[in-house]
């Protein structure tokens, strides 16, 4: 359920774009293409977007985490991955027109931009040097992609599919004495849909990590105390 009629709330500050798309964009450029927003509040478990469902626009996640999915007609699902502050969700099927591919769905409470697809191909036109920015854009995509089919389809064992996304998370932790930090907000199922695995096998294997004292979970914060050990797990 989207909350309307909440542009209001933000300060400026909390407005500010950051991400690969924007990181080059003019200071014109920017202020057009903010022009074009609409910014909503989601609450978390909320349904973006669906698979097979048409573009209507591309969303801007300013606050809070988005879980990109893919699912079967069986009920089998994939998180494909994590969506963070700043990137853009929905933009190769805004671009092409398709359908999406994936299902997004917020994981925590979070504020997003919304620009409908006409006004974004509108600005793209006025504004041609922004599709540097869109390559990169798109070029990180398909880095995260080939990330996830490297997890997924090519790491040997459950625990090398865990440790390896235990790594890729590690980039937004939080360094301290003792190791990286993670907040994880997903359960043990869902991290399990991450590496197409069973939930039992996920907590089977975080079991046999903290015996080796690789890891540390405590409620939702995990504590990494030795990457290298990981990396070996991970076959890197």
């Amino acid at each position: 359920m989207q909350v309307p009629n909440v542009a209001e709330r933000y300060s400026r500050s909390q407005n500010s774009r950051t991400g690969e798309f924007f990181s080059s964009l003019s200071v014109q450029a920017l202020n057009d293409f903010k022009s074009l927003e609409t910014l909503h509040a989601y609450p978390p478990s909320e349904v973006l977007f669906q698979e097979k469902q048409l573009p209507t626009s591309i969303l801007v996640l300013i606050e809070g985490d988005v879980k990109l999915s893919i699912n079967s007609s069986e009920g089998k699902r994939l998180i494909f991955r994590i969506a963070k502050p700043g990137e853009i969700l929905g933009l190769t099927s805004a671009l092409s027109g398709n359908r999406y591919e994936m299902t997004a769905e917020t994981l925590h409470s979070c504020k997003i931009a919304t620009v409908w697809r006409e006004d974004f191909l509108g600005f793209l036109l006025r504004h041609p040097d922004a599709y540097q920015s869109l390559a990169r854009e798109m070029s990180l995509d398909f880095t995260r992609a080939c990330a996830q089919l490297r997890t997924v389809g090519l790491s040997s064992s459950a625990p090398a599919k865990l440790a390896r996304l235990l790594i890729e998370w590690c980039a937004g932790g939080q360094q301290t004495a003792r190791g990286t930090r993670l907040k994880v907000s997903l359960t043990h199922e869902e991290i399990g849909e991450c590496i197409g695995a069973s939930r039992e096998t996920v907590t089977r294997t975080f079991s046999d990590f903290r015996k080796s004292q690789l890891v540390d979970l405590q409620g939702s914060t995990l504590m990494i105390s030795n990457m290298l050990a990981l990396e070996s797990y991970a076959e890197l």
